[in-house]
């Protein structure tokens, strides 16, 4: 006989717009709960795909009156609320929001409280953002309401800020020196498996009251969960040397020097580094059974991570975040530090010439017209790539004027292509990362504009170098392909030109 389907719930998630609560609204749907979120902000919910699928109440965690009709006819309340500093106002700002909080979800009558805590070593002096968060716990635990407290270590994920603190140390430096927490014991966890316990804990008995330890398989410590994520990512084994001198308040500069990881971020998540957080538990399996394959371990939780920023969807990702993906993916909520680096480089110019006079240049690029900017570099650059193995500019193009989805372009590749309006080329040169070229052909009050941008994303600490050493010639080369692209479609619309001209290229 098959077990009763608990029927779905009304879910409040607060934090919306943070790291886990943007995430766990989908899984939510996904479930087939009722969601309501709430937020100070509901505009920047606009850019999600289930934006239209939820009711949006917006409430500071902090006004009773809002937080009490927020929580009006809901089953369960996600506290996802955390402030971050690093001194008492941050404990006090936590303190005062779970109690008005707990206290509107009591006297709505809510059903259960779900809150994402941290580990708590038992015979450790915490750091001040663990004792907030145990302190937080401990509120909701005595609210009234049956409450769930799932205490994790860092979370692995992109827009994680642990997770991104832990990438960019490891990309940007092959060799660093660190303070004596590099050795801590820590079992980190994929933001998959937290979302999935934070999902299973809506229909939970309504006498289960109480924390579980949530973790993954691995425990590690800091130090080896940089060497394992350098081979995720291919990168070289790094050199890690400890200094005992380094004092949490010297770690989070240097952190921020190092990161974009803001010293106010990283500031709390260094000094709890200093606790061992290792689950003393596995409780949380006889309510939410760890699915068939297991929870997923290190590597595979930061390839998971990584991916959709090492591949050829990166372009899209980053421009299109309304697109909606995994639970590792980034979100449009998250920071800008979030989701590893990108560099931009973006250029506008308007032209007299008509958008399609511009798009037969933009379509005809490459190959026997050139690149439409100091024509030397590009040959230098294509050399030099043949130099060492990569394919130079022999290919050229396939067809003179026409471009498809796939066609190979000198050392770039067709990655999208919509006539009329957008070209995107992959790289396929060698360089140390991942780089795109895009044209956007755009028409606005009669005007016609080409919008251009150059990304690349760089692997290792090379890739940030040779973006920044080449940042100095990109007004030459992407200034000069702007403006005489432009100055090439203006000559297509002169009276009495041909269909299309073979412009002289300029540098």
């Amino acid at each position: 006989m098959a077990e009763p389907v608990a029927p779905p719930k009304t879910c409040l998630v607060t934090g919306a717009t943070g790291y886990i609560g943007g995430r766990l609204v989908p899984e939510l749907l996904a479930a087939g709960h009722r969601v309501r979120v709430m937020t100070r902000t509901p505009e920047r919910l606009r850019d999600h795909p289930w934006a239209g699928r939820v009711e949006v109440a917006r409430a500071d965690a902090g006004d009773a009156e809002a937080v009490a009709a927020a929580c009006a006819g809901v089953d369960v309340v996600y506290y996802l609320v955390h402030a971050l500093g690093t001194g008492p106002e941050f404990e006090e700002t936590d303190r005062r929001t779970a109690r008005v909080v707990a206290g509107a979800a009591r006297d709505a009558g809510v059903g259960r409280l779900v809150y994402l805590g941290g580990l708590e070593p038992a015979d450790e002096e915490l750091s001040p953002h663990l004792r907030s968060r145990a302190e937080v716990a401990q509120i909701l635990l005595a609210s009234g309401v049956p409450a769930v407290v799932l205490r994790a270590a860092v979370v692995l994920g992109s827009g994680s800020a642990s997770f991104e603190m832990l990438r960019y140390l490891t990309e940007r430096l092959p060799v660093m020196v660190t303070p004596r927490w590099v050795h801590s014991r820590i079992q980190p966890i994929a933001i998959r498996d937290v979302l999935r316990y934070l999902v299973g804990c809506a229909t939970l008995p309504a006498d289960v009251s109480r924390c579980f330890d949530i973790g993954g398989p691995d425990v590690m410590d800091y130090a080896e969960m940089m060497q394992r994520f350098a081979t995720v990512a291919g990168l070289p084994r790094r050199r890690i040397l400890p200094v005992p001198l380094f004092t949490p308040s010297l770690s989070s500069h240097w952190v921020g020097l190092i990161t974009p990881v803001p010293a106010g971020i990283a500031r709390p998540l260094v000094e709890s580094l200093r606790n061992t957080v290792v689950c003393g538990e596995h409780d949380i399996a006889r309510y939410v059974p760890d699915p068939p394959g297991g929870l997923l371990g290190f590597d595979e939780a930061v390839r998971l991570a990584i991916q959709r920023v090492s591949n050829a969807t990166v372009a899209t990702r980053w421009s299109s975040a309304s697109v909606p993906g995994a639970p590792s993916d980034p979100l449009p909520t998250d920071p800008d530090w979030a989701g590893g680096s990108l560099y931009v480089d973006e250029r506008t110019q308007e032209t007299t010439a008509t958008p399609s006079a511009l798009w037969r240049v933009v379509e005809g690029i490459g190959g026997e017209n050139g690149w439409y900017s100091f024509r030397l570099a590009w040959e230098v650059r294509g050399w030099l790539d043949r130099a060492v193995g990569g394919v130079g500019l022999r290919r050229g193009r396939r067809s003179p004027s026409q471009l498809y989805v796939g066609d190979a372009l000198d050392f770039w590749r067709v990655e999208e292509i919509e006539p009329g309006r957008l070209l995107r080329l992959r790289a396929e040169m060698r360089v140390p990362g991942l780089a795109w070229l895009e044209f956007h052909v755009e028409q606005e009050g009669g005007r016609t504009r080409l919008r251009q941008k150059a990304t690349f994303r760089p692997h290792g600490l090379f890739g940030h170098v040779y973006w920044w050493a080449l940042v100095p010639f990109h007004g030459f080369v992407f200034g000069g392909m702007l403006r005489n692209t432009c100055r090439a479609a203006e000559t297509h619309d002169q009276p009495g030109s041909p269909e299309r001209v073979l412009v002289q290229r300029r540098q």
